[in-house]
């Protein structure tokens, strides 16, 4: 299934999108796509449900981010290690943690303002994967039963704060719409192997970034055990599981980035596309 929610900001309805990619109206049936019913047995509910019972929505929508509620977004960085040689930074022998601040999600399409006095905005395509059951110290076998599936996301960077202010990469993850999300998530069963996904991104229709979940160092059955050790995660909660090379850190012969004006599109093998134009701050 592809779940998905649309309408304006903070007054999305959660939608499926059917066969023929028409989106039809949840909100009969559930009150949000969030972790009340992203488990097992309320996927099977709305699995259970004839999209072509459900009222279509037509014309026009906004796709809100596709999941809602999150109280966790984390991110693992250096995730491929041709990315990470073009950062100038060791393959890791764990994975990298930080966090992507929950007020930074937004929808896939929605414009994304470049912070004021920001110098190095950058662009990063990265599969997304949604937490569908709660997961604390479970094994690397039994990670993959606690997803409810995957969608694309834009892990936005302001690469002077990442790694000039402190080491902190924090501090340059989270500004408000750092979090492109969707547009929608596909379960997980629907999906298939996630270490077999192509993804791109592009900047004003040039090519930067082509790469596969395929090369990740640490895969995303890895990354769930390997987080479930520290922390426990919800039901809603995202993880962002790295990028391929590409980014503006590592253009040659010298790195460039965005700009207002500047128009990115990405997308991911069978989670769909986003696109984003960054604007200037007021």
């Amino acid at each position: 299934m592809k779940l998905c929610r649309v309408g304006e900001p903070g007054s999305e309805r959660p939608a499926m999108i059917d066969a023929d990619g028409g989106i039809r109206d949840l909100s009969a049936h559930v009150t949000d796509i969030d972790g009340a019913v992203l488990g097992a047995e309320g996927l099977a509910r709305i699995a259970a449900i004839d999209p072509a019972s459900l009222p279509l929505i037509d014309g026009a929508v906004r796709y809100g981010a596709c999941v809602a509620g999150t109280r966790q977004f984390v991110a693992i960085g250096l995730n491929y290690a041709d990315h990470a040689a073009e950062s100038n930074l060791p393959i890791p022998d764990e994975p990298v943690v930080f966090n992507k601040w929950v007020t930074c999600i937004q929808g896939p399409n929605d414009p994304v303002t470049i912070p004021g006095g920001s110098r190095k905005t950058d662009w990063e395509v990265e599969l997304g994967v949604v937490i569908g059951a709660q997961a604390y110290r479970v094994d690397e076998a039994s990670a993959l039963d606690h997803v409810a599936g995957y969608c694309v996301i834009n892990d936005v960077s302001e690469r002077e704060w990442q790694q000039e202010r402190g080491q902190t990469w924090d501090k340059g993850k989270g500004f408000p719409g750092f979090g492109p999300v969707g547009p929608w998530m596909v379960t997980a069963d629907e999906v298939g192997d996630p270490q077999a996904l192509s993804m791109w991104l592009e900047v004003n229709g040039k090519r930067v970034q082509n790469g596969s979940s395929s090369t990740m160092i640490f895969t995303v059955a890895q990354i769930v055990s390997y987080l479930s050790q520290f922390m426990t995660l919800m039901p809603g909660d995202i993880i962002t599981t790295g990028t391929p090379p590409g980014v503006g850190l590592g253009q040659k012969p010298e790195p460039w980035y965005l700009k207002a004006g500047d128009v990115v599109t990405l997308g991911i093998e069978k989670l769909g596309a986003q696109r984003q134009e960054f604007v200037a701050a007021d």
